[in-house]
């Protein structure tokens, strides 16, 4: 089955509202973002692949990144999926236009916090905590030129924030001490927001929120990313009717241990997670993808 959108409009005509929304990240960090897609959408069905083996994609290139991102989202289509949520600020930086463009099925990536932020900010001050990758993506460079060009942004990279995730290493003293080195800069720099730039920094929301204050707002966009999931597939047609509770499946290029201890803490019921192998994602020229799919 090919999804290859040659019209860069219609939906495919295969896409049923019954089938299951696909959310990929580059591991462990796109679970609290499916949390907030399932707490908003009961009644879906979700297929969540976390592509551990790669990860972080932070540090990888654009050409890299976005090869890894189809290769994950013609994983998700041949499962039926009728969307997919791209639950990685990095890959959404570096693949979500080309992919719109690409498939013939709704797409729906994390939107930069930095528009709430620069909203609702007192002092005119934003701290930015994301990747390598995010901060050189366009769609942030565009986000903070049309909403905080009248601001200061106070921006860190937090290396190191993705591996402790994904070694189920969130609550250590290794974790306290790498927050407070990216977040110190930012209160002293007299910040009132402080915008979580990768997904899996919600992780470490008590570490930051106990060291921050009650006086500092925490934007986190998953819940912004589960809202524009509904209205997109309101829009589309794509909601499914059944009032019965929707099915999770859990995937992963990894180690399958750790993506179900994680998700066993944000879902309820027993989980299961399947390891599976994909071919290594190398870049291609743009004409080579064309003749390959």
């Amino acid at each position: 089955m090919s999804f290859k959108n040659d019209h860069p409009n219609p939906l495919h005509s295969s896409i049923l509202p019954d089938g299951p929304i696909g959310v990929f990240d580059s591991g462990l960090g796109g679970l609290w973002v499916l949390s907030r897609l399932a707490l908003r959408l009961p009644h879906e069905s979700f297929i969540f692949f976390a592509d551990s083996s790669s990860c972080p994609y932070g540090s990888r290139t654009r050409a890299s990144v976005l090869e890894l991102s189809r290769r994950n989202v013609d994983f998700l289509l041949e499962r039926g999926a009728k969307a997919i949520v791209i639950a990685c600020n990095t890959a959404t930086a570096a693949s979500v236009r080309r992919l719109r463009k690409e498939y013939a099925v709704p797409i729906i990536g994390m939107e930069p916090a930095v528009k709430k932020a620069s909203a609702e900010t007192r002092t005119g001050k934003i701290g930015v905590l994301a990747t390598a990758g995010t901060f050189e993506g366009e769609h942030y460079r565009e986000t903070s030129r049309k909403y905080a060009a009248h601001h200061s942004l106070i921006t860190r990279i937090g290396e190191g924030l993705v591996e402790l995730v994904e070694q189920n290493q969130v609550d250590t003293e290794k974790a306290r001490k790498l927050i407070a080195e990216y977040v110190r800069p930012m209160l002293d720099a007299q910040v009132d927001q402080i915008v979580l730039g990768c997904t899996h920094y919600p992780f470490f929301t008590e570490h930051i929120r106990s060291m921050a204050g009650p006086g500092i707002t925490i934007q986190d966009p998953s819940d912004a990313v589960s809202r524009r999931t509904e209205e997109v597939l309101r829009s589309h047609g794509l909601l499914r009717t059944e009032t019965t509770p929707g099915r999770l499946q859990f995937f992963t290029s990894g180690e399958s241990g750790p993506l179900v201890s994680m998700a066993s803490c944000l879902f309820s019921g027993p989980i299961q997670a399947d390891s599976v192998f994909l071919p290594p994602a190398s870049p291609c020229s743009d004409s080579d993808h064309s003749a390959a799919r």
